[in-house]
């Protein structure tokens, strides 16, 4: 069946038992295809109430909670119920599932698996039944995607991109097959043989969950159901397994063995040798008491050949392509460290505090904290009409952002063997700044030779201004160590001020003779750079040293200990191990 049938045949089985299922994940834009699945499942549903949950619903219209309307004209606390009670016995459209927050998620997995919802705030405290099932619309590109908890509890994971609309031309179904097979459906049992089939076809498919498997098995018994049998055919887990399993498959299974294979190989010819008159002639060898049975395929072959040839084309390509994403999404995703911010940033809860000094006051949440009160504190007020705010009621919106991050390369540019190490940089800078449009993050290159440290690079993102600073610097000369150090935290600290992440790259081989004043002096001038390391240190900044000497220095290992740093031992430094270590750097700050 193609991909619309199965879309169309889903939302059949699911419309026998919503509940039962769980919910379906429905990947699809907006979009002829999206509406017609929800179209044809309103039609299959039709007393059941659908509820659509934005993206940025509150958690008191999501939970429920204090009224506060009815509170403040009533003059005592009354609750209200929330959209996940109003849904009871129907179904939940999840708007941009892939963008939703991990509270909400964990909240919905909740109620996905107890049936209820209960809330204890603004001294209301209830629970409600909330039977419901969910339509998650994903509407995630590359690797976005809904919340792998919601996922995993809903039985069918459908992809409708490339597809017009479902075909519900070749199910033979109406609404009153719908209600006689919801009545059967507790009457359908399955087999141990079933059983079996299916478990064994979620593990060759690298589904080691068990709940994968007990989805399977109940769409197996919805099907039945739909059939009007009581007992689960292997044909009923076959179109389980293609519909449940196939697109949670993480392996390929193994081939079926070839037909060359299974055919026994022709037997040599013998010579031609006649027993003796007197002598009965050999009996044959037996023959296999299930040769008839042998060319049939087994019973649990079928459940798993069905969920093989549901495997869509390239699909471990994708999942591979998948994971290296979500690897790269870790190792080269907004590195920046999150921070609490006044009035600006993604909203992060409310609290209890006074507005002013940054914080924006949440009116809503503030009458309603006060609300419950108010037939308290009419009573002792001289104006009994005016709605009274004490300074306890007064709640404030916490808001966060996500820090820039600035990737400071400090760059020992002294020695004849300059032009590899700035060799080396360039190209780390270069790999950087190509992911900059991505993380948001800027970079920004400081070099000391000589007697000073020079500013090369303020922070940029620009890839040619990077290029243009780095390709005109020379080489030669002294290292004054110190001074390069004393640069990179002047730099951090700005970095900081404005608000951003600092992280420095050292590259130097740590044999520092020149001092801070600019004098000759390989004593002091290492004095001082490890009292420069520990400032460093000291300030908190995260550090990447890597050596760049032509074997491991010990002086770059003990200056690396000093300020605190990850020591990399790179004589010849490859820039994308380079960029992959400053990331890690950023990440576990």
């Amino acid at each position: 069946m193609s991909a619309a049938g199965d879309a169309a045949l889903a939302a059949l089985l699911f419309a026998v038992d919503p509940r039962g299922c769980g919910g379906v994940c429905l990947r699809a834009g907006a979009g002829p295809a999206r509406d017609s699945f929800l179209r044809f499942l309103r039609d299959l549903l039709p007393e059941a109430p659908f509820r659509r949950v934005p993206l940025a619903i509150s958690e008191g219209r999501l939970l429920g909670g204090l009224d506060l309307a009815a509170t403040l004209r009533a003059g005592r606390p009354i609750a209200e119920r929330g959209l996940l009670a109003e849904a009871d016995g129907g179904v939940l459209l999840l708007a941009m599932a892939e963008r939703i927050s991990p509270a909400t998620a964990a909240r919905l997995t909740g109620v996905l698996d107890t049936g209820t919802v209960a809330t204890a705030r603004d001294g209301v405290a209830m629970t409600q039944p909330a039977a419901v099932a969910m339509i998650a619309l994903d509407e995630g590109i590359d690797d976005e995607h809904a919340p792998e908890p919601l996922r995993d509890r809903m039985a069918f994971l459908l992809d409708l991109d490339g597809i017009a609309a479902i075909d519900t031309d070749a199910l033979d179904c109406d609404l009153d097959a719908v209600t006689a097979a919801r009545l059967r459906l507790p009457q359908v049992v399955a087999s141990d043989e079933v059983l079996t089939a299916l478990c064994a076809t979620a593990l060759a498919l690298g589904i080691p969950a068990l709940r994968a498997s007990q989805m399977a098995l109940r769409v197996a018994r919805i099907a039945a159901a739909l059939a009007g049998r009581t007992t689960v055919a292997m044909e009923d887990a076959a179109l389980a397994a293609r519909l449940v399993l196939s697109p949670r498959a993480t392996v390929l299974p193994p081939p079926p063995p070839d037909a060359a294979q299974e055919t026994p190989p022709e037997p040599e010819p013998e010579p031609d040798t006649q027993p003796p008159p007197d002598q009965p002639p050999a009996p044959e060898p037996d023959a296999p008491e299930n040769d008839s049975e042998g060319s049939d395929q087994p019973e649990g072959e079928v459940v798993l050949e069905a969920a093989r040839a549901a495997i869509p084309a390239g699909l471990l390509a994708q999942l591979k392509t998948r994971e290296a994403n979500r690897a790269q999404a870790r190792a080269a995703g907004k590195a920046g460290a999150p921070k609490p911010a006044g009035r600006r940033g993604r909203p992060a809860g409310i609290r209890r505090a006074a507005p002013g000094k940054g914080n924006r006051l949440n009116l809503v949440e503030t009458l309603r904290a006060a609300a419950p009160w108010q037939r308290l504190r009419q009573q002792s007020a001289a104006d009994s009409t005016r709605l009274q705010i004490r300074p306890d009621d007064f709640h404030v919106t916490r808001f966060k952002q996500r820090a820039e991050t600035t990737t400071i390369f400090a760059v020992d540019a002294s020695g004849s063997a300059a032009a590899n190490r700035l060799a080396e940089a360039k190209g780390a800078v270069e790999l950087l700044l190509a992911d900059c449009y991505i993380r948001r993050d800027q970079v920004s290159v400081i070099a000391f030779r000589g007697r000073t440290a020079e500013l090369l690079l303020p922070p940029t993102r620009s890839l040619v201004r990077a290029k243009r600073s780095l390709a005109g610097l020379p080489g030669g000369g002294g290292t004054p160590l110190a001074a390069g150090i004393d640069a990179a935290i002047a730099l951090a600290g700005s970095v900081r001020r404005r608000g951003g992440t600092p992280v420095v790259v050292m590259l130097t081989d740590g044999r520092a003779n020149v001092t801070a004043a600019g004098t000759g002096g390989r004593a002091q001038a290492e004095a001082e750079a490890l009292a420069a390391a520990t400032r460093l240190r000291l300030a908190g900044i995260t550090t990447l040293l890597v050596d760049t000497s032509p074997r491991p220095a010990p002086l770059a290992r003990t200056l690396a200990a000093a300020m605190s740093a990850q020591y990399l031992p790179l004589p010849y430094a490859d820039p994308a191990l380079l960029s992959r270590m400053a990331q890690d750097a950023a990440r576990t700050r």
